[in-house]
C-alpha cells in the first residue's frame, strides 16, 4: 500500500467531475457498498449532482478514499457527510481517519462551522466517535444493514 502522506485531495462539484473520475468513484461505492457488503441498494439516489466529491487520490490517479458532502436540506437539516470510503487495499493504513478529518475540514470550509449528521452504519460507532460524532437516533434498518444518525456539534 502507498503511503497515505502522498494522498492528494480534491473536493469538486459534480458538474466538474471528469468521466474518468465520476466512473471511478462510482466503481468504488459500488465495490465496497454492493459487492463486498453485499447490499442491493439504489447508490445512484439523484443526490450526486447537489452535493460535492472530495476525491483522495494516488499519484497515478487512482481513487483510495471518497466521501460524498450533501448540503443542508437534502438528506438531513444539518449538512452531511455520506459514502464514506477507503478502497480495500488502503484500509488499516489510516486513511480512513484522515479522508474525515478531510471531510469534516471541507465541509466547514464549504458552508461554515456548523453541526454535521450522519446516517452512519451502526458497527462503526466507534470510528465515527473517533471523529466528534455522538449518537442522535436508535439504530434502524437501512437497504439492510442496521444504521444510527450520529450528530458533530459545531
Amino acid at each position: 500500500m502507498r503511503s497515505i502522506d502522498t494522498i492528494s485531495w480534491r473536493c469538486l462539484p459534480f458538474d466538474a467531475l471528469h468521466a474518468r473520475t465520476l466512473y471511478c468513484l462510482l466503481q468504488l461505492r459500488t465495490e465496497v457498498f454492493v459487492m463486498e457488503q453485499n447490499c442491493a441498494f439504489q447508490d445512484m439516489d439523484g443526490a450526486d449532482p447537489a452535493c460535492l466529491h472530495l476525491l483522495g487520490e494516488a499519484a497515478d490517479g487512482s481513487l483510495l478514499a471518497y466521501a460524498r458532502l450533501v448540503p443542508a436540506g437534502l438528506k438531513f437539516a444539518e449538512v452531511s457527510i455520506g459514502r464514506v470510503i477507503s478502497a480495500q487495499a488502503a484500509r488499516g493504513t489510516g486513511l480512513g481517519h484522515v479522508l474525515m478529518r478531510e471531510a469534516v475540514r471541507a465541509t466547514h470550509g464549504l458552508w461554515g462551522v456548523q453541526p454535521i449528521r450522519i446516517g452512519a452504519q451502526a458497527r462503526l460507532q466507534a470510528f465515527y466517535r473517533q471523529h466528534g460524532f455522538e449518537p442522535a437516533s436508535d439504530i434502524y434498518l437501512e437497504d439492510g444493514i442496521d444504521h444510527i444518525e450520529m450528530r458533530r456539534a459545531a
